[in-house]
């Protein structure tokens, strides 16, 4: 298949050119490093001469921190539809759309939000199209990931409301599997969870990960909400990621039912251990 994918030189579409080229599909890559700027392409008809003979069209651009020249109503929510408005136009065929957990009915931050607004666009189109929401995802070259090695790395873990929320962390294979069940299945639509096989406090995940930096135990310290909030208002123009929204994206908390992913895949998940 001839396959356009925004988002390719990120964590998400590194790993799913490299398994699809693997598989023999031709790629149009659509990102910055590759000459092309989502802020640029907010209209249907910028997409169209990418668009020419693409078989179907998968999505995986995405922020977790805005910038001056990264907005997520941009990125998440305007280029998208754009695209999927472009995609209805010229008749392609199938669309896998790289979401989040969490962006759904009760979705507040801007970030969920930003991508529930395509998510909502999408499936008014009557497309054959597949919605993913992956959590937390683990694999090589993760940024999220480092970041969370380098806050397990620290003397003392002082984490909001005790890092007591559920997360559910998914291989970036079991991610990369289901991209290509999407493209081979026959016609179909739906929006699938993507969860890993075991729920866990963030607390013990991040525990974990000091263990496998071979760093001692370590005492967690109870930071409560409103001081996290605080806190995070004050230092997130220091430091991105401490945003009020993540605190508030954190405190919800990550995970859902992984049945119905393995059901579609097929095969049980995998264990998230061997990629730390």
């Amino acid at each position: 298949m001839h396959l356009l994918i925004t988002g390719s030189s990120g964590f998400i579409g590194r790993h799913l050119c490299s398994a699809l080229l693997e598989q023999g599909h031709r790629l149009r890559r659509i990102d910055r490093r590759h000459g092309w700027n989502l802020r640029q392409l907010q209209a249907p008809q910028d997409w169209h001469r990418l668009l020419h003979g693409i078989d179907a069209v998968i999505n995986a651009a995405g922020i977790i921190v805005e910038t001056v020249d990264n907005r997520f109503d941009e990125l998440h929510h305007k280029a998208p539809v754009a695209l999927f408005e472009a995609c209805r136009q010229l008749e392609i065929p199938r669309i896998v759309q790289i979401s989040a957990l969490g962006a759904d009915a009760d979705a507040s931050s801007a970030y969920h939000l930003s991508k529930k607004a395509a998510d909502d666009h999408l499936r008014k189109l009557g497309l054959n199209t597949w919605i993913l929401r992956p959590s937390l995802v683990v694999g090589r070259g993760s940024r999220s990931q480092e970041w969370f090695r380098r806050l397990a790395g620290l003397p003392i873990l002082c984490l909001p409301g005790g890092g007591r929320q559920c997360i559910q962390p998914i291989a970036i294979q079991d991610l990369v599997d289901t991209v290509g069940r999407c493209l081979t299945l026959p016609p179909a639509s739906g929006t699938l969870d993507l969860v890993g096989p075991q729920s866990m406090l963030l607390r013990d995940w991040i525990l974990r990960l000091r263990q496998h930096l071979g760093k001692s135990p370590t005492t967690v310290i109870d930071l409560p909400y409103p001081l996290a909030t605080a806190l995070s208002r004050l230092l997130h123009p220091v430091l991105p990621l401490l945003h009020p929204d993540n605190i508030r994206m954190l405190r919800r908390g990550n995970c859902a039912d992984q049945q119905p992913l393995e059901a579609f895949l097929g095969h049980p998940l995998r264990p998230v251990e061997p990629a730390l």
